[in-house]
């Protein structure tokens, strides 16, 4: 079809290539949610059949049953699909111990662009006559020489077509040709790729230098070892995540300003151990590490492979860019070359950090270009050609995994002949002589400053409700934090991440936190129109939205989506009449203020809310579901329990409870075990004089002005607590997360430098007790089940100080990963349920399903609570009620009395 009207067409797989490999001005498809099927494993002959669109984690799930995964392991291989790798002979980290995709595809099955299905090597219904092979046969047999002497020089030579396949001697292999050529010549059908064995053991040596050059240095002592890889890994890199997700994100490291990481594995851990010695002791480092716990080695791997987000932004917040990510040369020249690139970051006043794969002699880096200034295209352009004739004077490529695209195809003068790209460009034609695949990409390419995005970008600091101090007031810097990485399409849940709900449970890319992403980048610039905050097509995608801050830790360049979305919501809404949910909803702690100050009110609430007459009355009205059972009202708040509750002298001073307006109202019984297991601690409880809001429910309807005015009343009333060094303690997850970090944005000047010294103060449960000197916890051996954190105590908070404390305390508590799905307000309003239910079948349902009776559901959060209560009839049970119930006889004793706080007693 496309043939016929003269339209392009380019195939994309995960899209997350970053060299403009997937993007073209015609049609695109997406193979990722049809073609995305395993048809076949045999585990005898160690091979797989698959579908271009299936996603490289989802192939390596289907063939664990026979131990079994394919080699190549790019660091994206949790949405990468394998027509993508295909396409751009992907790599990974252990390309040094397994290959090339190219290395590992023993046939493919795919259309040319003349229309003509070919069969190549190990497929169904192979080996088949073709006028088109006869000719590529015939131009590989004209230019024998000049395949042999400019194709396929060293293992990353990625850049160009790999005609070296077609040689006599590689046996005119025209399937391995056709990977790497970025969907140029053929489209893929399926590909019969070859599997490997998960090795016995595996250990890895962290070798520290002095600089990344002298760790490039090392490299050819390191490889006669016969590492799996051989990563780079900047300091700089550990300190980005150690500032974004706290000291504890990062483990333990040598000395050093950057590291390699030197993977080894076998049948047999006392031969890696002598392996790993001779590598220390070759290395040069100036310390080293090795690793035997895999749960640990795994957590440095995440760092590397974060990589290309984490360096995304620069020290002093300017945003780096791909276009020369993925240069390689010859691994005994990467000293040298670095040393020469840093150099010409440096006469070009640029930034950027270098890690990647050292061992193959290729390097990532994401660069400062200067797009915001006059002559910014024109560094960008003369930066790229003088770094491209660097890589080309060691003997290196443009590309070493992530393939030419738009970004470097205009460089391939730099190291090939004029010859050799003409070879290219027959190949081309002779595949596809109307040039409808993906054309500008390799041959007749399109200039490497064309249609760049980042120089369209417009700044949006003005009448903004949130500060974004992180992006300097500016929300178009803040929603280009996405460079398109594609994590939030990856199921991230089996390492406790939660980011993206909603695409994991709608498959769409409209879905994903990237997909809403390049929607807010539209409206910012202005190409929705003038008011594209009113846009159907930002609406869209926010609507499923769960304002669940997963991507907020979870993505490596620190997008935050729900923060996006309030303002959004808020814009949209300025001076308008909103959605009845948001009255309803938005405004719950005033309703359930108004509902204490009338005991009576409770009675009627919870009378009307439980009637099949009036429910569907109050769901129509409060713009909730009518499939919701809607949580009741306690009989007594908490503030009403503690007015009656004396609080002994503790030996650990006091602590302000900040008595946020679900546990107030729904669940007092959760405060009252928090007092418990605070007094036992050796904490004097105290509350603020008059009930206070965090605001997180005029946040999640993106009501920021009344958000702003619960906050500064909430800053200010615990502020007095704060610097008379009280700790403020929260109990519900979100709340605390509002004290820790969306206040401050809420906030201007005094306002918002009382927040920041209140979310110094502020502390969840296990956070104080793991400060707390003498405390131990008590003994919860025998306890087993699950817990689901909360998505903000995830995102904000993290959730180590909890696994913590309960493997101290001898608890086996499974952590979960994923949102419940309620979501505060969202699961509840119309339109969601089904969403909401779906992300909840993603893990939580599943696990309490398998989780026995007597297991315990773990879940501080009050809607995490309410929807395991709503679909799974099971009772959620918070930390503090959990430790509360297994304390010592002794450490629960309450005095009875009354009181207001700053006294001996609360109020």
């Amino acid at each position: 079809v496309c043939r016929d009207a003269g339209v392009p067409l380019t195939m994309r797989g995960g899209g997350t290539s970053i060299a403009g490999n997937a993007v073209g001005p015609g049609v695109v498809v997406d193979v990722s949610r049809h073609l995305n099927r395993v048809l076949e494993i045999d585990p005898e002959a160690g091979t797989a059949l698959v579908e271009p669109g299936i996603v490289q984690a989802r192939l390596h799930q289907v063939a664990a049953e026979h131990g079994l995964r394919f080699g190549p392991d790019p660091s994206t291989r949790t949405r990468a699909t394998l027509g993508g790798m295909i396409g751009n002979n992907a790599c990974g980290s252990r390309a040094l111990g397994y290959g090339r995709t190219s290395d590992n595809v023993l046939g493919l099955d795919v259309v040319t662009g003349s229309g003509e299905r070919l069969r190549l090597g190990d497929v169904p219904g192979g080996a088949m006559e073709s006028v088109l092979l006869e000719r590529l046969r015939g131009l590989a047999h004209e230019n024998l020489a000049l395949i042999r002497t400019e194709f396929g020089r060293f293992g990353r030579q990625v850049s160009g077509y790999s005609l070296e396949h077609l040689l006599p001697e590689q046996g005119f292999d025209v399937a391995r040709a056709l990977v790497g050529s970025e969907g140029t010549l053929a489209l893929t059908l399926a590909a019969r790729i070859r599997m490997v064995r998960e090795p016995a053991c595996r250990l890895l040596a962290v070798l520290g230098y002095g600089s990344m050059a002298e760790a490039a240095d090392a490299v050819p002592a390191m490889l006669p070892h016969g590492p799996v890889a051989c990563e780079g890994l900047d300091s700089r890199i550990a300190n980005v995540v150690r500032e974004r997700r706290g000291a504890d994100a990062v483990p333990p490291l040598p000395g050093g300003s950057g590291w390699m990481l030197v993977e080894l594995a076998g049948p047999e851990i006392g031969a890696l151990r002598a392996t790993a010695q001779k590598v220390v002791g070759e290395s040069g480092c100036v310390d080293s590490m090795l690793v035997e716990d895999m749960a640990l080695a795994d957590a440095l791997w995440r760092i590397r492979e974060d990589g290309s987000g984490l360096v995304a932004r620069t020290p002093e917040g300017e945003q780096a860019h791909a276009g020369w990510e993925d240069a390689a040369v010859p691994p005994e020249r990467l000293g040298a070359y670095l040393r020469e690139f840093e150099t010409l970051l440096g006469e070009y006043d640029l930034f950027g950090v270098p890690y990647g794969h050292f061992g193959d002699g290729c390097i990532h880096v994401r660069i400062d270009f200067p797009f915001g200034r006059a002559n910014g295209t024109r560094v960008f352009r003369d930066f790229l050609n003088e770094a491209a004739a660097l890589a080309a004077r060691h003997g290196g490529t443009m590309s070493g995994e992530h393939g030419d695209g738009r970004a470097r195809s205009e460089l391939l003068p730099h190291m090939y002949s004029a010859e050799a790209l003409a070879l290219c460009s027959a190949v081309k034609d002779a595949f596809d002589p109307d040039d409808v695949l993906n054309p500008g990409i390799i041959v007749r390419p399109a200039p490497v400053d064309e249609e760049l995005r980042a120089v369209q970008m417009v700044p949006l600091n003005r009448g903004l409700a949130l500060a974004y101090r992180d992006d300097r007031g500016d929300l178009s810097r803040a929603v280009h934090r996405c460079t398109g990485v594609g994590k939030c399409r990856a199921d991230n849940t089996g390492s406790g991440g939660v980011m993206c709900p909603s695409y994991l449970a709608t498959q769409e890319e409209k879905d994903s936190t990237r997909g809403r992403a390049r929607v807010l980048q539209e409206v910012v610039s202005g190409k929705l129109g003038p008011d594209g905050w009113k846009s159907e097509a930002l609406h869209d995608v926010l609507d499923l939205c769960l304002s669940c801050k997963g991507c907020a830790s979870d993505c490596p360049t620190g997008v935050d989506m729900a923060s996006y979305k309030a303002e959004a919501l808020h814009q949209r809404y300025k001076g308008r009449l909103r959605p009845r949910a948001h009255y309803a909803l938005g405004w719950l702690p005033r309703w359930t203020r108004l509902a204490a100050k009338a005991p009576a009110m409770i009675k009627v609430g919870n009378a009307a809310m439980r009637s099949r007459a009036l429910k569907p009355l109050v769901a129509w009205g409060a713009g909730i579901d009518r499939r919701r059972t809607l949580p009741a009202l306690a009989p007594v708040t908490f503030r009403r329990w503690f007015a009656s509750h004396r609080s002994p002298e503790g030996r650990n001073g006091d602590v302000v409870l900040f008595v946020d307006s679900f546990t107030d109202a729904f669940s007092p019984e959760v405060g009252q075990a928090t007092v418990k297991v605070l007094e036992h601690a050796g904490y004097r409880v105290t509350v603020t004089e008059r009930p206070v809001c965090c605001g997180i429910t005029w946040i999640s309807t993106g009501q920021l002005d009344g958000a702003r005015a619960q906050a500064r009343r909430t800053v200010r009333a615990l502020l007095p607590h704060v610097r008379r060094g009280t700790k403020v303690v929260g109990m519900e997850p979100s709340c605390t997360g509002v004290l820790r970090s969306d206040a401050e944005e809420l906030l201007r000047g005094v306002d918002a430098a009382a927040a920041r010294e209140v979310s110094a103060a502020t502390r969840t449960l296990a956070e104080l007790l793991a400060e707390t000197a003498g405390w131990t916890p008590p003994d919860l051996s025998g306890v087993t089940g699950i817990a689901q954190p909360h998505c903000h105590h995830h995102a904000v908070m993290g959730w180590t100080k909890d696994a913590a404390l309960l493997k101290e305390a001898g608890a086996d508590v499974g952590r979960l990963g994923d949102c419940c799905g309620l979501a505060g307000n969202f699961g509840v309003e119309k339109g969601h349920h089904d969403v909401s239910v779906a992300v909840a079948e993603q893990q939580l349902l599943p696990a309490v399903r398998k989780t026995g009776e007597d297991g315990v559901v773990l879940a501080d959060g009050f809607s995490c609570r309410t929807q395991l209560s709503d679909l799974a009839d099971r009772d959620g049970e918070h930390l503090a009620q959990l430790l509360a119930r297994h304390l010592p006889a002794e450490g629960a004793r309450q005095r009875e009395g009354g009181g207001v706080d700053g006294g001996g007693h609360g109020g």
